[in-house]
């Protein structure tokens, strides 16, 4: 077994294992960033990631950020974790740790990642991880400095393959909208027909069960994935997978849409204008539609699913907030170009390999995320032992 011994976070920064650099810390109103718009910008992070760009920055370099308050899990029981390198400016909502190295800062990523917060959060309205709290975290640390780097470094091998994929995807999908863009924007015909989407494709919505009534969720595998708008925005193209399941009798007692495999599906409440494509029967909640294809839809999903991406949302909105303007009947009065069959049969053929290929490389990212998230608490706890 690995040698191993358990310890404070406040022990690893007394005795420079890293370095907490909250003092740099410096929360900026949106008017003070909006003044900070020329030359360079820099990220600005909140809790859970970069939420705005500015001209200056604090940090430079390889850090590990730790949500403080809002956001503070990223699965209800690990913290919210941010790897972040360059320069950049980080808010009051967010500790900022640092180690001597790079693979160190990797290894308490990988550290933290094991641990389940929840014991040291705060406030009931407001979830917060406080400075005391965050030293006090208990971590259990491989004693070999050897052993350390060699689990960062296997660890960090899984994620680097990810994130290949994840850029690999996000070059694919460009490069398919280029082509929607040029086919059906710059070299549109004055003669293509716009209908009404609600005319061409079956919209349905979303249901949420009482919130109370916490018997209907789940968060099993075996019953089914429930699509909520944050599980849109952590996945790619295709939805695999969701943070919180329902259970099949809530389905039935509320009589929830099924949506079925390979359906295109948009968010448009609250975050409006995240495009999916599901990849089993999946349910939602009522901030997201579904387009389901009749036998006689004269597009392809492809090109709904650029369509919906490219949208102009704030056109829609007749209120001051585009947030609660739309709704679904807007959504199915939307207006769609349907060109002729045979320019969409072979706009289908030509992304048809790139959705193909970023639907391959996101099972490839779901079968190493697994492996990783797998091995981390038996690489920490000695269960399995790295040769050196």
């Amino acid at each position: 077994m690995t040698e191993s011994e358990t310890v404070t976070l406040g022990h690893l920064v007394d005795s420079g294992f890293c370095v907490l650099k909250n003092n740099l810390r410096e929360p900026l109103s949106k008017m003070q960033r909006s003044q900070m718009k020329e030359g360079p910008l820099y990220p600005y992070y909140g809790a859970a990631n970069a939420i705005d760009e500015i001209n200056d920055y604090k940090f430079e370099g390889f850090h590990l950020l730790v949500a403080e308050d809002g956001t503070v899990t990223s699965n209800g029981i690990a913290p919210m974790l941010q790897l972040v390198d360059g320069k950049f400016w980080v808010s009051n909502h967010a500790h900022v740790l640092q180690c001597a190295s790079k693979w160190q800062t990797r290894l308490l990523y990988y550290l933290l990642c094991n641990v389940d917060i929840n014991p040291y959060i705060t406030g009931a309205v407001q979830p917060k991880l406080n400075k005391k709290n965050l030293l006090s975290i208990l971590i259990r640390l491989p004693s070999s400095n050897i052993e350390q780097r060699a689990i960062a470094g296997i660890l960090s091998a899984l994620d680097d393959k990810i994130d290949l994929l994840h850029r690999q995807n996000e070059t694919l999908e460009a490069l398919a909208q280029t082509l929607f863009r040029q086919w059906f924007i710059e070299e549109a015909e004055d003669d293509w027909k716009e209908v009404a989407l609600g005319d061409i494709v079956k919209v349905s919505i979303g249901r949420t069960p009482p919130r109370k009534e916490k018997h209907w969720f789940s968060t099993d595998r075996n019953d089914v994935k429930w699509i909520s708008i944050k599980d849109m925005g952590d996945s790619g193209v295709f939805i695999f997978n969701t943070n919180e399941y329902l259970k099949r009798e809530a389905i039935l007692n509320f009589n929830i849409p099924i949506i079925p495999k390979n359906t295109v599906i948009l968010s448009f409440k609250m975050t409006v204008g995240r495009v999916g494509i599901t990849t089993e029967e999946m349910v939602s909640n009522e901030a997201i539609a579904h387009f389901t294809f009749e036998e006689n839809t004269p597009i392809c999903k492809e090109y709904l699913y650029f369509f919906l991406k490219d949208f102009r949302y704030e056109l829609l909105g007749s209120t001051s907030s585009i947030v609660t303007s739309i709704n679904s009947k807007i959504i199915r009065d939307m207006n769609i170009l349907v060109p002729p069959n045979k320019v969409m049969l072979d706009f289908q053929e030509s992304v048809g390999c790139f959705f193909a290929k970023i639907k391959h490389n996101q099972t490839q990212i779901e079968t190493l995320k697994e492996l990783r998230d797998t091995l981390l608490p038996k690489l920490m706890s000695g269960e399995v032992r790295v040769r050196l």
